[in-house]
């Protein structure tokens, strides 16, 4: 972890903190909720230890990085132009990509408006079109709305001094622990006043992939900035895609590994796997080259079975 390489980098109009590690052809890592570039620090020291450049930053309103104080400064144009600048920035015309999660979300948006600078893709958990509504006269938070309950997470992030002030009244550390623990496949609804309920009744221990040192970590960045930042993005999800509304029918036209455990909760909304493996995935990504489903990993698959997931991007990208 010592040879991992730390700087800000001004992009887009904000301050960006980058961590780094190796030689060779760049990948970029993109990290979700609530999460932060630590989250792929495994996949980092192996892909430095195979020869390549491995590149991982905070997205805006996560950690070092600044946090713009609008909601709608969190749209996937900002974070793309974010990225798109980072790698001016660095000199790269062309990196393989990573993605997790929410960054898994971006990841797919970078690929649809930049393809040219992507050689090609390795996305975890969360398909493309994950948040577009099925029915397409209506907004994707309508359509949550109506298929899970106002309770369903997406929906409660959206009130904005409400779930600030119980993430507030949870003890971090606690907060970060059960989502990282969790392994429920159910959609997740935590009702009004209902974080505390949750950071305090998941019964898992610590996962064994997490060591307190880890959780220290993620508990100190978090208790300095909070998780607006992160809600930010999630508040963004309608404004999305009313903006991206002129690339509706577009395919993701790079190659593309998708990964995903069969614990993972993206795994069980409704009509994903169906999605995933009866042609539906295929059709929208046309290079989509192999789908893997990891038995036994839930959500936080990057750190869970990292051995295993720097070794399925390893094994793609160095095919190229």
């Amino acid at each position: 972890m010592e040879n991992i390489m730390h700087q800000s980098v001004v992009v887009n109009g904000i301050n960006m903190h980058v961590a780094e590690v190796g030689e060779g052809p760049a990948v970029l890592l993109l990290h979700g909720f609530p999460e932060l570039w630590y989250s792929w620090r495994h996949q980092m020291l192996y892909l430095a230890s195979k020869g390549y450049r491995a590149i991982a930053p905070d997205l805006r309103g996560y950690g070092d990085s600044d946090a713009p104080p609008s909601p709608s400064s969190y749209t996937a144009f900002h974070v793309v132009g974010d990225l798109v600048a980072l790698l001016n920035s660095l000199g790269l015309d062309k990196v393989f990509l990573v993605g997790h999660d929410w960054g898994s979300l971006i990841a797919w948006y970078l690929c649809l408006f930049r393809p040219d600078r992507i050689k090609a893709l390795v996305n975890m958990s969360c398909v493309y079109h994950y948040f577009d509504p099925k029915n397409p006269s209506k907004k994707p938070l309508e359509e949550m709305r109506e298929t899970f309950g106002d309770d369903y997470y997406v929906c409660r992030f959206q009130a904005t001094e409400e779930v600030e002030e119980e993430f507030a009244g949870v003890d971090t550390a606690e907060l970060v622990k059960a989502f990282f623990s969790n392994r429920d496949t159910r959609p997740p609804c935590i009702p009004r006043g209902g974080f505390q309920y949750f950071a305090h009744q998941n019964p898992n221990p610590m996962p064994e992939w997490l060591t307190q040192e880890d959780l220290n970590y993620y508990a100190t960045k978090f208790k300095k900035t909070g998780f607006s930042g992160g809600f930010n993005f999630y508040r963004c999800i309608d404004l999305n895609w009313e903006l991206s509304a002129p690339w509706r029918e577009a395919q993701i036209q790079v190659p593309v590994k998708f990964v995903v455990g069969d614990l993972d909760l993206t795994y069980h909304i409704p009509g994903i796997q169906d999605y995933i493996h009866n042609g539906g995935f295929k059709k929208d990504v046309p290079d989509l080259q192999e789908v893997i489903v990891i038995p036994g990993a839930a959500h936080f698959i990057n750190q869970e079975k990292a051995d295993e997931c720097s070794i399925h991007i390893y094994d793609f990208i160095s095919k190229f």
